[in-house]
């Protein structure tokens, strides 16, 4: 989970290739969120490739996994949607709070990470050095480097890796994963 690809589209069109592309890109995790028309076809299409985003209920977590989905990734702390999944969760939070309670799943989406920035993950880590946290939200090639160093474990990467631009042109699509790879020690 060193880097997390979310893929948001506003419509099914292309959903399956641009998801195929980030993963023959080498992007060790690309979530594809429920929100997308389309995304449970396009999870079941690939296979176990990709994992599940805006997993809100305990009924999202049935139908995601029943498609494939190699892992669940939460907006909020719901603790019966982590209790349902059999398949590691990133769950979402944003207070110290919310990500005590959220550290019960595999890992912690601290998001909006944008609101925050990477201060805020080391300070949270100092009295809980045992979490892993995953910031998402706004975050760029050189930020992704400077919430690693805060003691992320990993950064999730949205709209600066997927975006109009890179759905029309693939060969820039690779290009920004690769330079989001090479950002946090993959390349």
């Amino acid at each position: 989970m060193r880097l997390v690809a979310i893929v948001r589209l506003p419509s099914s069109e292309g959903l399956v290739r641009v998801c195929q592309e980030l993963v023959d890109a080498g992007l060790p995790a690309v979530e594809v969120t429920l929100t997308t028309p389309g995304a449970l076809r396009a999870i079941a299409a690939l296979k176990g490739q990709v994992g599940a985003g805006s997993v809100r209920s305990v009924d999202d977590v049935r139908r995601a996994e029943e498609a494939g989905a190699s892992f669940l990734v939460t907006p909020t702390v719901r603790p019966e949607v982590i209790s349902a999944a059999t398949v590691p969760v990133v769950c979402g939070a944003l207070t110290p709070t919310e990500i005590d309670l959220a550290s019960s799943a595999a890992y912690v989406k601290v998001f909006p990470a944008s609101s925050m920035g990477p201060r805020y993950i080391k300070e949270v880590l100092a009295p809980m050095p045992e979490l892993k946290l995953i910031p998402t939200g706004g975050v760029t090639p050189s930020l992704a480097q400077e919430y690693l160093a805060a003691g992320a474990v990993g950064v999730g990467i949205g709209s600066a890796l997927v975006n109009a631009e890179t759905i029309a042109n693939p060969r820039l699509l690779r290009e920004k994963a690769t330079e989001f790879r090479r950002a946090v020690g993959l390349e």
